[in-house]
């Protein structure tokens, strides 16, 4: 399996996220800090399960929890913290994914110290899965328990192919939440003004 696919859906993700000028969301909305922080956990997860295809053991992949909004305001409050800088967890790595602090910091994205932070971090955990991702070959075809469930337009709950999952996530799930972070864009908001 090649990872070119996830890697363009990332570099879009990231080039968004990089543009800035991100406005608070409307109510019941995510924020920018919220959307990254969940690609992280996202990828977190998707590493694990990637893992243990490859290591011949039965997963079963889980998104159901990365979406929660505390776990998201942990992170995200993790590299907002005194002394994180917006280069990582302010204190003793990642409490809520036990990954390891993001590498450099970006404040100056135009958006907060945290989305500076979380933006390094989805960097790294990206780049992970997608060298992982091309490790696969034809381990890909393992089938796995997947659920994913966000809102009403991104349901699976069934056994599939990994390298399905991997190609729904990169064609689905990636897509939507550029489409999140776009919408968080002032001309989207004209009747804020």
């Amino acid at each position: 399996m090649d990872s070119e696919a996830l890697r363009r859906a990332y570099d879009e993700v990231l080039a968004e996220v990089a543009a800035g000028g991100f406005e608070p969301p409307g109510d019941g909305d995510l924020s920018a800090e919220q959307i990254v922080a969940h690609l992280v956990a996202n990828d977190e997860l998707m590493s694990e399960a990637t893992e243990a295809v490859l290591a011949g053991s039965p997963f079963a992949y889980y998104d159901l929890d990365a979406i929660h909004r505390p776990q998201l305001d942990a992170l995200v409050a993790e590299y907002a913290g005194p002394g994180a800088g917006g280069a990582g967890p302010a204190a003793g790595g990642s409490a809520a994914l036990g990954g390891s602090a993001a590498l450099g910091g970006s404040a100056a994205l135009g958006g907060s110290a945290a989305l500076g932070g979380l933006t390094d971090r989805l960097r790294e955990t990206s780049r992970r899965l997608c060298a992982l991702v091309d490790r696969l070959g034809p381990a890909a075809q393992t089938p796995v328990e997947t659920r994913l469930h966000e809102d009403v337009d991104l349901r699976v709950d069934e056994t599939l192919p990994w390298a399905r999952t991997l190609d729904l996530h990169a064609r689905v799930h990636l897509p939507k939440h550029l489409a999140q972070l776009r919408a968080l864009r002032p001309q989207f908001h004209a009747h804020r003004a």
